[in-house]
């Protein structure tokens, strides 16, 4: 993967000062069971991808490409998609590296975002970086972390917290940023139940992405002093963000200033949690439409990934896919598919029915089965003549079913 392009908003000499620390240790418990077996970044997304390459992408689009992965929890699919997928170019000095908890600082594990950066300060020592780009590993998203930075820059304070416009209604689930009418963070408020309007819209909250960009000595600092605070739970969002709002060292970036090359009007200023099961589901549902709400086929700032060697789709015996992502391998044989996203190297065999669906590599339907409102996980069998989401009382004494009634079968298994 060389020969990267630099975003235009980002100079070369400032990217080369910043170092990206990607935070991807997370254990995604209400993804259970896609993360039974692989932490939460490396999650299967969108049929080519895993979760970890929209961060990765983004940096690397904006020509930030001195990054550093911080995992921890079932990292083996991780590190091996990062070590075989996302290599850069070392005559260039770039590198994506992954950084496993390695107890420099003690007989014990990271205890929180922050303490996992505090432990990893070697990386900083050793790159010297001016800035450090701190971003979460497990969003979809498009963005160009170059105008945030330059903002930043610009600026003079010591962070920047990316921020999302969303319905003061919905705003209870995130961290929520109250601002004065310069974009200086006032308060910072963990999932509060009255969420502080924006300066110029009563109805609106800035919602914290987990995304920011600090000045190195800045950070540096409040790691330290985060470190030896006994009662901080040395998070970056609950601790290290609101000790620099009280120090008045702290201001917002608004999302929807971010102008991504080949954006349309529909998926401009998209931005997804997945963090539960029906938030997978609904992002794997804003993919398939004509005019789709994210687009994955904007070649302008492209999502990179590895694309395994495989042939492409084909579709024999009269066997169709109407509305539908169909990835390289997978063959529809006499097999009718609605308004799903298919995995590369799948199978569904003759009379069978997906809809509604999102099935992950290696699966294999059988003839005559019905697949509706689902997730299946990679190598998941689905015998002939099964069903699976068509009687959610009967699918709940046999496999996981979310709050918002979809059905998941775990990595390998066979419905039953």
């Amino acid at each position: 993967m060389t020969g990267v392009r630099l975003s235009p908003a980002t100079p070369r000499a400032l990217a080369s000062n910043v170092l990206g620390i990607v935070l991807a240790g997370g254990e995604g418990k209400r993804l259970w069971p896609l993360t039974a077996d692989r932490a939460k970044p490396a999650v299967p997304f969108g049929g080519n991808y895993r979760l970890i390459d929209f961060v990765l992408s983004n940096l690397v689009n904006a020509g930030l490409t001195r990054i550093c992965v911080l995992t921890q929890y079932k990292s083996h699919s991780l590190d091996r998609h990062i070590s075989t997928t996302w290599r850069l170019s070392s005559v260039l000095g770039q590198y994506i590296t992954t950084v496993p908890a390695q107890q420099r600082l003690g007989r014990r594990w990271y205890t929180g975002s922050a303490d996992a950066i505090y432990q990893s300060l070697n990386l900083v020592y050793d790159e010297r970086p001016d800035y450090i780009a701190v971003f979460g590993a497990d969003h979809v998203y498009r963005m160009d972390p170059g105008q945030m930075l330059l903002q930043h820059v610009e600026s003079g304070v010591g962070a920047t917290v990316a921020g999302i416009r969303v319905p003061r209604a919905e705003a209870k689930a995130f961290g929520c940023i109250s601002t004065d009418e310069n974009g200086r963070i006032v308060d910072f408020l963990e999932k509060p139940s009255d969420p502080p309007a924006v300066p110029d819209d009563p109805d609106v909250t800035f919602a914290s992405m987990g995304n920011y960009m600090f000045t190195t000595d800045v950070l540096l600092d409040a790691l330290r002093s985060d470190a030896e605070d006994g009662d901080s739970d040395h998070d970056m969002g609950g601790d290290i963000i609101p000790r620099l709002v009280r120090e008045g060292n702290a201001a917002v970036y608004d999302f929807a200033d971010n102008v991504v090359p080949g954006a349309t009007d529909r998926d401009s200023g998209y931005w997804r949690d997945v963090g539960t099961v029906d938030a997978y589901y609904e992002a794997h549902n804003d993919l398939w439409s004509v005019h789709p709400v994210f687009n994955l086929y904007n070649d302008r700032w492209p999502i990179r990934t590895a694309a395994a060697p495989l042939p492409p789709a084909k579709f024999v015996q009269g066997g169709i896919a109407q509305d539908s992502i169909v990835g390289a391998g997978t063959i529809i044989s006499g097999a009718i598919v609605r308004r799903s996203v298919i995995s590369p190297n799948v199978m569904v065999q003759a009379d069978a029915e997906v809809s509604d669906s999102v099935i992950l590599p290696g699966v294999r339907i059988g003839r005559g089965a019905v697949v509706r409102g689902a997730i299946l996980d990679k190598n998941v069998v689905v015998p002939d003549g099964a069903l699976v989401g068509v009687d959610l009382a009967m699918d709940r004494a046999r496999y996981t079913v979310s709050t918002g009634g979809v059905v998941v079968i775990g990595k390998g298994a066979t419905a039953l």
